[in-house]
C-alpha cells in the first residue's frame, strides 16, 4: 500500500514538475505573439479601387480619393458607384471613413455605406441584398432592399459625411459633420467595402481613409464604446465574500503569508464569512499547507537567491530536490545560471552550467530550454537579445510557482492533484478567455481579439 502511494505522489511530483517546465518554455513564445499583437495589423483601405468601380459613369481622380459624375443620368441604374480597394479591417473595435461633399451636382443623389465584394456596380448602396447606405438626396437608409427608411437628415455640399462599423455592437453607424446621425444593426457577414455613389451630374466627393484627420472624433467614439463595455461588466455584481474569498485563496495559493493576514485584518469587520470549499468545490486546508516555507521559499527566488532557496529545500524538502535530474531541479540550476549572467558574473556562470546545465543536453524536454540559458552568454547585452526574456523577472516568477506547487503536492490530505497547478482565480481568468474566445468565434471573428494580458494591464492603469 505503502509503495503504491508513493509511485502515485512520485507521479503528481513529475507532472507538476512538466507543467512549469511547459510554461518556463512558453515564455518566450508568449513575449513574441505579445509583441506580434502590438505590431501586426490589418491591411486597410488606403484609396479607391478603379477596376471594380460601374466605369463609364463615373470618373475618378489620380490621387484615387476623389470621384466625379460627369454626365446626365439616362436611367435608375446609371449610377456611378465605387468601392475601397480593400475591404474594412474587422480586428479592431471599430472602422470608419468619410467623404467631404465638394459639388452636390444636380440632385445631391450621393450615398455613403458598405457594400460585399460581388456587390453589383451600377446599384446604390443599400439597393441590393447584404449592402446598406445613408443617401444624401433624401436621409434615407436603405439595408438590403430598394425601399428606404427615415433615417438622418439630408447632405449637400461641404458637408463631411462618414461610415462606420461597431463591432462592439454589431452596428454600423453613420456621421455628419462630426456628429452621429444614426445605427442600424450590422447582419451582414463575411468582407465589408466602403463604398461611395454618385447619381446625378457634377456631384464630386473626396474620400479620406484615415490619411488626414476626420471631423468625426473617432478616437473619443472609440473611448465611450469601450466605458459602455466596462459599465455593462460592472453591472454585473458578485457577493462580496464571494469576491473576498476569491482573492484569498489566491494569497494563500501562492504563499502570500504577509499580504493575507493585511488583507484578513482589513476585511474583518465588512465582509461576512464565506464557506469556499462549499461554494468552489475545494477546500481551504489542501492551500494552507506549509504557509509559512511557501512565502519564505517564493521570496528568496523573486530576489534571485537560488542557492539559499536550494540549501532550505534541501533542509525542509529533500524529496523535491533528491533528483537532480527533475523538473524542478532543472529550473533551479537554470535560474541560478540566468542570476549570474544578470550580475556580470560570466565566467562563474560557465563553470556553473557545465557542472549543472550540461547533464541536460541530449535529455527531451530540456535541451531547448538549456539552449536559450546558455545563449544569453553569447550577447553584449543579453537583455536586448531575443532570449533576454530570461532576465526578466517573470521568470523568476516562473520558478517561484513551480517550487510552490511541488510541496503543496507533498499534502498528504491534498485532495485534487491539478489544485496545485492554478489558483481558483486563475481557472476563472482561463475561463474568461475562453468564452470571450468562443463569442468571438461565433461572430465570425469580428472585433478585437482578446488578449488577458492587455485587459489586465489596462486595470494596472486605472
Amino acid at each position: 500500500m505503502t509503495n503504491n502511494n508513493s509511485g502515485s505522489k512520485n507521479e503528481e511530483e513529475v507532472e507538476v514538475g512538466s507543467y512549469f517546465l511547459e510554461v518556463a518554455r512558453g515564455a518566450h513564445k508568449k513575449k513574441e505573439e505579445e509583441m506580434a499583437e502590438d505590431t501586426e495589423d490589418e491591411e486597410s483601405p488606403t484609396e479607391l479601387n478603379t477596376i471594380n468601380s460601374s466605369g463609364g459613369f463615373l470618373v475618378v481622380s489620380t490621387d484615387k480619393i476623389s470621384v466625379k459624375y460627369p454626365s446626365v443620368n439616362l436611367h435608375g441604374h446609371d449610377v456611378g458607384v465605387v468601392q475601397a480597394n480593400k475591404p474594412a479591417p474587422v480586428k479592431r473595435l471599430v472602422y470608419y471613413f468619410e467623404i467631404y461633399v465638394k459639388d452636390s451636382g444636380a440632385k445631391g443623389q450621393i450615398a455613403i455605406g458598405f457594400t460585399p465584394d460581388n456587390f453589383k456596380m451600377r446599384r446604390q448602396p443599400g439597393w441590393e441584398p447584404h449592402s446598406c447606405g445613408y443617401h444624401g438626396d433624401d436621409g434615407l437608409l436603405y439595408h438590403g432592399q430598394g425601399k428606404g427608411e427615415a433615417f438622418g437628415p439630408t447632405y449637400t455640399a461641404n458637408d463631411t459625411v462618414g461610415a462606420g462599423i461597431n463591432y462592439a455592437s454589431h452596428e454600423f453607424f453613420f456621421t455628419k459633420n462630426g456628429a452621429v446621425v444614426g445605427t442600424v444593426y450590422n447582419d451582414m457577414k463575411g468582407s465589408l467595402f466602403p463604398t461611395i455613389a454618385v447619381h446625378s451630374q457634377n456631384e464630386e466627393v473626396h474620400v479620406n481613409f484615415g490619411q488626414k484627420p476626420f471631423a468625426f472624433d473617432l478616437e473619443d467614439f472609440e473611448k465611450q464604446e469601450r466605458m459602455k463595455q466596462q459599465m455593462t461588466v460592472e453591472k454585473i455584481s458578485l457577493p462580496l465574500n464571494v469576491s473576498h474569498g476569491i482573492v484569498r485563496s489566491y494569497l494563500l495559493h501562492y504563499g502570500y503569508e504577509e499580504t493575507l493576514n493585511s488583507f484578513d485584518m482589513a476585511s474583518k469587520s465588512t465582509v461576512p464569512p464565506v464557506h469556499i470549499a462549499q461554494e468552489n468545490g475545494f477546500d481551504e486546508q489542501d492551500i494552507m499547507y506549509a504557509l509559512n516555507e511557501r512565502k519564505t521559499l517564493r521570496q528568496l527566488i523573486k530576489n534571485g537567491e537560488i542557492d539559499a532557496a536550494l540549501s532550505k529545500l534541501h533542509d525542509w524538502y529533500p524529496q523535491i530536490v533528491q533528483d537532480d535530474k527533475s523538473a524542478t531541479c532543472f529550473l533551479l540550476h537554470c535560474q541560478k545560471f540566468i542570476e549570474l549572467v544578470r550580475v556580470g558574473a560570466l565566467e562563474e556562470a560557465v563553470k556553473y552550467g557545465r557542472i549543472q546545465l550540461a547533464k541536460f543536453f541530449g535529455l527531451a524536454g530540456f535541451e531547448d530550454f538549456v539552449q536559450d540559458c546558455v545563449a544569453l552568454l553569447a550577447y553584449e547585452q543579453p537583455r536586448e537579445s531575443s532570449v533576454g526574456y530570461l532576465l526578466e523577472d517573470s521568470q523568476r516568477e516562473v520558478v517561484a510557482d513551480a517550487v510552490n506547487a511541488m510541496i503543496l503536492s507533498l499534502n498528504p490530505n491534498l485532495k485534487d492533484s491539478h489544485g496545485c497547478l492554478q489558483s481558483c482565480l486563475e481557472k476563472l481568468l482561463r475561463q474568461l478567455t475562453a468564452c470571450c474566445l468562443e463569442r468571438r468565434s461565433l461572430n465570425g471573428d469580428q472585433g478585437e481579439a482578446f488578449y488577458l494580458h492587455r485587459v489586465l494591464n489596462i486595470g494596472k492603469k486605472c
